[in-house]
């Protein structure tokens, strides 16, 4: 955490506290375990990152795959925040979370015809393109629907990360992305 930034939680006469609400007294009352946020450290977090980009007027999008709790998405679609979605499901919940459709991203692999047709219909601000045959549908739709749509194309560089194999992304034999020659 930068020096500069407080952090909600803390201790008090050697009880633990979120905020001001002691966490002991949370997990009495609800049950353990669970999941406890700090609205403020969310808050105080999402504003770094806006300021840290302010002079490149960045779209900052929450990756919803990250966490969906509907709570945590209002929060940041009231601060401004765009959503980055690899859904329709995860659509519907961003567009159900107050993100405004001009600032969904659909990103990732496996999008169907009926999620690319949905998200047009929505009107969301632009999808992240994973092959050539998503482009294909994604021009077809848009053609049907009488659509101009933003798009990014996702290149695959076929560069080894040295990361786990289950979860490289950057190889040529990976799903994610288009080959240099194909874009």
């Amino acid at each position: 955490m930068p020096a500069n930034r407080k952090s909600h939680f803390h201790y008090k006469a050697r009880q633990l506290f979120c905020e001001e609400v002691p966490l002991g007294q949370v997990a009495e009352e609800v049950g353990t375990p669970l999941y406890l946020y700090s609205y403020n450290s969310l808050i105080d977090g999402y504003r770094e990152v806006c300021h840290a980009f302010s002079k490149l007027s960045p779209l900052i999008c929450y990756s919803l795959k990250a966490n969906g709790n509907l709570t945590l998405c209002r929060i940041l679609a009231t601060e401004g925040a765009g959503a980055d979605i690899i859904s329709g499901g995860e659509l519907y919940k961003a567009l159900q979370a107050g993100f405004p459709s001009q600032k969904i991203v659909f990103a990732g692999p496996g999008k169907n015809e009926e999620e690319i047709e949905y998200a047009l219909k929505e009107n969301i601000f632009m999808f992240n393109v994973e092959s050539q045959g998503e482009l294909r549908l994604i021009e077809k739709l848009s053609r049907q629907l009488n659509q101009t749509v933003r798009i990014s194309l996702r290149i695959n560089p076929d560069v080894d990360a040295k990361t786990h194999r289950y979860i490289t992304t950057g190889k040529r034999e990976n799903k994610f992305g288009l080959d240099f020659d194909e874009a």
